[in-house]
């Protein structure tokens, strides 16, 4: 399975920009009130509708950031499930579909315990400093788990609209 991520925020960035989706340009969202930065790309999966009521969440694994706006051709091999303040906030863990350096990656258990660890800790961590703001109840679901939701997602997003 194969969709397209728009990226927002780049591997290594504090600054979290967001898609305004009537005017459909960047905004700066905040900075980060921690001093953790996005371990990965980060963006969302186009045409979705998350548990949230927002565009479903995205992780990139590249070998190097790109930018904001950027589109990807992706395919899951994971997903982070957690809830934050808002309710149920999954975020599908993706590589580049056309990437031979990733081919080996192709479901959960492929990605090394330590970057499950650093993506997860960064997720339980990120928020910490924000008034208001809190993630509980976090694990990782395998492929089979992350394209179901993907697929749920694509289905809200036909019936629900945004």
């Amino acid at each position: 399975m194969e969709f397209d991520v728009l990226v927002e925020i780049p591997k290594g960035e504090r600054n979290k920009y967001e898609v305004d989706h009537e005017s459909g340009r960047l905004r700066l969202d905040r900075t980060l009130f921690t001093s953790t930065q996005y371990p990965a790309d980060y963006g969302y999966i186009e045409d979705t509708l998350g548990q949230d009521g927002d565009p479903l969440d995205a992780l990139v694994i590249l070998q190097q950031p790109t930018f904001p706006g950027c589109l990807i051709k992706c395919r899951a091999i994971g997903m982070f499930r957690m809830t934050d303040e808002a309710g149920g906030d999954d975020k599908v863990l993706c590589v580049p579909a056309s990437d031979p350096r990733l081919a080996h990656l192709q479901d959960i258990g492929d990605v090394s315990d330590f970057d499950r660890l650093e993506i997860q800790h960064f997720f339980e961590v990120y928020k910490d400093l924000e008034p208001g703001k809190s993630v509980e109840g976090a694990d990782w679901v395998d492929r089979a788990a992350a394209e179901a939701e993907i697929h749920a997602s694509f289905d809200r997003f036909k019936t629900e609209g945004h």
